[in-house]
């Protein structure tokens, strides 16, 4: 029986959905949804409902281990942290602040961001700091501040609720935030159901369901959206009044849009222009549009550049601030906005501007220290660039917290061989040895969801808390214990020569958060640990002048734009080159709404004759990022157990290649191998998912071996967006070779959403199709390709 339920939310994706923990005996035992919550309703996903079993593993960390005569042994806290501190100081004295780098997650609460924050910025006095949230979040982040000044969600998940047009762009929002596609379902079988437009390559539940599916080439999102945006415009669908109030650019983008036809698009896009006008028409006849945007547009050419023009569109049609009228520039991970908010992603904590010395002052302020401390004379150092720092020697430690670059990274040859570099002293604290924690000179063993107390932010501003629900194993710590010990031992004081960080647990760390937060966008102000206990999560702003929370941002007009307020001054969307604070000023000197245009570009890496395929890689629903915690559910790794390779149904039929064939896929980087799974895919691209590391396969494949791994990033590009610094994982050519024919081995790829195979006679796998049993009933795909 049931002794305790503590309250949680999800750690395993961004949608942050409320549950309860089931507690039996000081042991989790289950999990079920919180009934009373705005986000979910009650409802979980399949990585909610099992991925609790993985903090139960049997191989989790429990004791520190250091780096002796080239092997990884046990050791005790104690020695584990002299040897990181003495290493700090040595390199402090001998190199300064530039030599130590922190790379951390995600996943972690925000009283550990927040701390991270303080101790990188203001104790070490690094500008390299970074979260993955570079790899999947920083364009919804660098979107949402060129066009509307300041990062923060516009809309909101209800305004699901209330919507006639739905348009989800490279976001396949079935297999990402599945809770939110059963609201959309929910609408599809009511009584005045959304029109939905989907953008996407792949056959994912939400084409099946659309009114419009494109799936246009990769790497041509921009000009696809420059042809909506075009025809917008070119039918008058624009709301002029909103326009002259709450913006400005709209002439610039007009011009710029004068050639970019249906017709001109086709061609670049392999998109019919009749398709693109029925789009178009569907956008711009709706009287309440919700636009959502995800990898897809995110990690793929131009990324910026696309998610900006979603931006225009709302902006256009005055599509923003009241119900069903919103953008979700969406996130990948459970507290991706946490890292953006705390500043410790890039940015300065509280969103605020690190070109505005009244700003970095006023930071300097709320932590006690001298302006000067605060490093502000150059961008904070992005992920990708802090390992080209690490690479060239700069970087000479480099802190990894919650994340497994040496499977989550591009190009891994190379990012494996920065971090096996003696020359660099690697800190990786994690719940398991991983890929990356295998390369590194020490290991902390780190509590996890379920094991410690903090809050988390989703991607629609909705704050939730996480109480505390079992023991840690072993002597693994909570992560913000770990950021405290080192503040402690490192001496950290601030200018009046009092300890630079004075909260002592998560509660006081959320408090100290708070007066960060006071006044600035994204307040807290309003929240405490009790009010956020037993009830439903708090979307910010919570202030005195909103103390019940903010359902919309921008109801009446756009509130952080202002030069003296906004968080970033803007760059150049084609080139990355940065504005500044007279060229802003100039350019929207009142605080409006931004319209931002920029042109199409061919991508960099297309296919030829060695390379005829374009390669994508992606989610699966049953998968969380390099499966270090799902990997180790039973129910989870069943449903998804290995790497697989999707093709079109015309191209397998074309290379006379089936279900379940063993293929190489090669690209000028490295080479992954995956049994094939036949789909709906647009001909000419392949599709890998990027889960698959290499931590539980056997060593005869993989690195240092002959043997091809599985790690779709093998194969992916080191390059990233000009204005985001996002990696584009989505623009590699490709070239697929048949290894052994398939002979009665299936596929591991699901049965499911966009996996599903095209022929009628492929076997479910176990986790079985009913989780999405509608999807044969609408995609017309299914019925083709029987007789494979």
């Amino acid at each position: 029986m049931v002794q305790q339920w503590v309250q949680a939310a999800s750690i395993l994706h961004s949608d942050g959905d409320a549950m309860d923990i089931a507690v039996i005996d000081g042991r989790m035992a289950g999990v079920r949804g919180r009934v009373e919550d705005r986000v979910n309703r009650g409802r979980l996903g399949p990585k909610d409902l099992f991925g609790w079993q993985a903090n139960g593993s049997p191989d989790r960390l429990t004791l520190p281990l250091i780096r002796d005569g080239g092997q990884l042994v046990e050791t005790d806290w104690e020695t584990a942290m002299a040897r990181i501190v003495s290493r700090s100081r040595q390199l402090l004295d001998d190199r300064g602040p530039g030599s130590v780098g922190f790379y951390t997650s995600g996943q972690l609460f925000l009283e550990e961001y927040y701390t991270l924050a303080v101790l990188a910025r203001a104790g070490v006095g690094t500008n390299h700091l970074d979260g993955n949230t570079r790899l999947c979040t920083a364009t919804a982040a660098e979107a949402l501040k060129e066009s509307f000044g300041c990062d923060g969600q516009p809309g909101s998940y209800d305004d699901i609720d209330h919507a006639d047009v739905i348009a989800l762009f490279g976001h396949n929002i079935a297999e990402t935030q599945p809770v939110q596609w059963m609201r959309i379902l929910d609408r599809l079988e009511g009584g005045d159901p959304p029109r939905l437009l989907c953008v996407d390559p792949r056959p994912t539940p939400v084409a099946g369901r659309a009114s419009v599916h494109l799936a246009p080439r990769l790497g041509t999102n921009l000009a696809l959206l420059n042809a909506l945006l075009h025809e917008i415009i070119r039918t008058d669908r624009v709301d002029h009044d909103y326009i002259r109030t709450h913006t400005v650019g709209f002439e610039g983008l007009a011009s710029s849009l004068e050639t970019c036809t249906p017709q001109w698009a086709a061609g670049i896009c392999d998109v019919p222009a009749a398709r693109i006008s029925e789009a178009a028409e569907l956008l711009g006849g709706a009287d309440r549009l919700l636009s959502t945007v995800l990898q897809g547009i995110y990690q793929s050419h131009q990324a910026t550049a696309a998610a900006v023009q979603v931006n225009n569109l709302h902006l256009l049609r005055g599509m923003l601030g009241r119900p069903g009228a919103g953008v979700l520039q969406m996130n990948g991970q459970p507290t991706a906005q946490n890292t953006r908010e705390c500043g410790a992603n890039g940015d300065l904590p509280g969103f605020r501007n690190w070109q505005n010395d009244a700003h970095v002052a006023d930071l300097a302020r709320v932590w006690n220290v001298e302006p000067s401390t605060i490093p502000h004379y150059a961008p904070p150092t992005h992920a990708m660039q802090m390992f080209r720092y690490a690479e060239q020697g700069t970087i000479r430690m480099l802190w990894i917290s919650g994340t497994n670059p040496a499977v989550s990274l591009p190009e891994l040859s190379r990012i494996r061989a920065i971090l096996a570099q003696e020359q660099l002293f690697v800190v990786v604290q994690d719940l398991f040895l991983t890929e990356t924690a295998q390369l590194a000179d020490v290991v902390l063993p780190a509590a996890t969801w379920g094991e410690k107390t903090g809050t988390c932010t989703n991607a629609d501003r909705t704050v939730h808390l996480c109480d505390k629900a079992v023991e840690p194993p072993g002597e693994a710590k909570p992560d913000l214990e770990i950021f405290l010990d080192y503040a402690r031992r490192m001496d950290f004081r601030d200018k009046d020569g009092g300890p630079l960080i004075t909260w002592h647990d998560p509660e006081s760390a959320f408090e100290a958060w708070k007066r960060c937060s006071a006044g600035r966008p994204c307040d807290y102000t309003g929240l405490t640990y009790e009010r956020l206990r037993g009830r439903s999560g708090v979307q910010w702003p919570v202030n005195e002048k909103a103390p019940d929370g903010t359902e919309r941002l921008y109801t009446d007009g756009i509130s952080w734009a202002h030069p003296d307020r906004c968080e970033a001054y803007g760059k150049d969307l084609v080139t990355g080159a940065a504005d500044d604070a007279v060229e802003y000023r100039s350019f929207n000197p009142d605080g409006k709404g931004m319209i931002k245009a920029a042109a199409y570009q061919p991508p960099h890496e297309m296919p030829d004759e060695e390379y005829p395929y374009q390669l994508t890689t992606g989610r699966t629903i049953y998968h969380f990022h390099t499966r270090t915690k799902t990997g180790r559910v039973p129910q989870l790794n069943a449903a998804a157990p290995d790497v697989w390779v999707e093709i079109s149904l015309d191209d397998a039929a074309r290379l006379g290649l089936g279900e379940g064939d063993l293929v190489d896929v090669s690209t000028r980087r490295g080479t992954l191998r995956g049994r094939l799974r036949v789909t709906g895919l647009r001909p000419g691209l392949l599709f890998v998912p990027f889960h698959y590391g290499y931590w539980d396969t056997s060593a005869g494949s993989g690195p240092g071996t002959t043997t091809p791994g599985r790690a779709a990033n093998e194969t992916t590009v080191t390059a990233w967006d000009p204005a985001s610094k996002q990696p584009l994982f989505k623009t590699a050519a490709a070239a697929l070779t048949l290894v052994e024919r398939a002979d009665g081995t299936p596929s591991p790829a699901p049965t499911t959403a966009a996996s599903a195979p095209a022929a009628r006679n492929v076997r479910a796998t176990v986790g079985g199709p009913s989780a999405h049993a509608t999807q044969a009933q609408h995609t017309a795909w299914d019925t083709r390709g029987d007789d494979q």
